[in-house]
């Protein structure tokens, strides 16, 4: 169903949960007030920090009202990005982690699909480019393109990608119970996220943006680094599904061996010794034969070992700052 509403006319809210982000939060913040999409309000939730995050925030919203920071005790990230839901305003909110990067027309290009495909739908994703420490793109995740109705395909596993890309209709988020704050008592944060687009997908229909919105920051010891968290997260949220959709086991399993395959030619790639026995040693349990899983493990690293070999001869095809326009032939928006 088509609308003719003004995209320029909606109230987005953007939630940041920030828990000692201060060396990562204003670059973040930038790039969210940079959008091109003006109508925003920028909802920080500081989730007891113990550094300057709360500062470098404070400054910002010293120079642009449409910053707020709401303070509240740690209570972890799904608890944060509930809260800050709650406080939205907009119709729409669109979440984005304290290290992560926006292109200056991810909103715009987003709510724009929004509206188009009507009250249908109730997400719209983006690509997301991996960027290190300082910014620099090093790889992309895969170009998931899945539309309409993304049942089954959510249940193998989280296409969207991470917390970062998302636009959702407010309604709809708190329809489906928001992040869920259980996974952190279990020592699982890392999949709430996929957890919610599973609820969502239920609903309502999917959309997406086809292009590299997203620079998601990736960081040895950060949350989505904790490989045994987020096998963890990974296994519960897979449980819970498999209880109520039994039916769908097939396509849960099979995305548990792609989730832990991912995982494996990411840390092969990153030279990760520990996290990579970790993972080998989760590989085994989902194969029923070990010499696949000795023969996949061979695959792994050689196609990891190809990759690095290619980034060399490339010069670096990849890196770059993430926001400079034209940077690894995308445009800035």
């Amino acid at each position: 169903m088509m609308t003719h509403e003004n995209p320029e006319d909606e109230l987005v809210s953007v939630v940041i949960p920030a828990y000692n982000c201060e060396r990562t939060i204003g670059e973040t913040l930038a790039s969210v007030r940079a959008q091109t999409h003006r109508r925003l309000e920028i909802l920080v939730v500081d989730d007891g920090s113990k550094d300057g995050s709360a500062s470098v925030v404070r400054s910002h919203a010293e120079a642009d009202d449409r910053v707020r920071l709401i303070p509240q005790a740690n209570g972890g990230v799904a608890a944060a990005r509930n809260a800050g839901i709650l406080a939205a305003r907009g119709r729409f909110v669109a979440p984005v982690d304290a290290d992560d990067l926006w292109r200056p027309r991810k909103i715009e290009r987003q709510l724009r699909t929004m509206l188009a495909g009507g009250e249908y739908v109730g997400l719209v994703y983006c690509w997301s480019s991996v960027i290190d420490q300082a910014s620099n793109v090093i790889s992309r995740d895969g170009k998931a393109s899945f539309a309409g109705d993304v049942v089954p395909q959510i249940f193998y596993g989280n296409f969207v990608g991470n917390g970062s890309s998302a636009l959702m209709r407010r309604d709809v988020v708190l329809a489906a119970g928001g992040y869920d704050t259980s996974l952190r008592a279990q020592h699982a944060q890392g999949c709430e996220d996929w957890k919610l687009y599973l609820a969502i997908a239920g609903t309502h229909n999917f959309s997406v943006v086809p292009d590299y919105l997203v620079g998601y920051r990736y960081i040895v010891g950060a949350m989505s680094g904790d490989v045994s968290q987020m096998l963890r997260s990974d296994a519960i949220v897979r449980a819970e599904i498999l209880e109520r959709y039994p039916e769908y086991k097939a396509e849960l399993e099979w995305g548990r061996r792609h989730y832990i395959t991912w995982q494996l030619e990411r840390e092969s790639e990153n030279g990760n010794r520990e996290n990579l026995e970790i993972l080998f040693e989760e590989l085994l349990k989902t194969e029923t034969n070990p010499l696949r899983s000795v023969a996949r493990r061979q695959i792994i690293r050689a196609k990891a070992a190809k990759r690095r070999i290619g980034k060399t001869r490339s010069l670096g095809a990849f890196e770059g700052p993430f926001l400079v326009s034209g940077s690894q032939g995308q445009a800035a928006g």
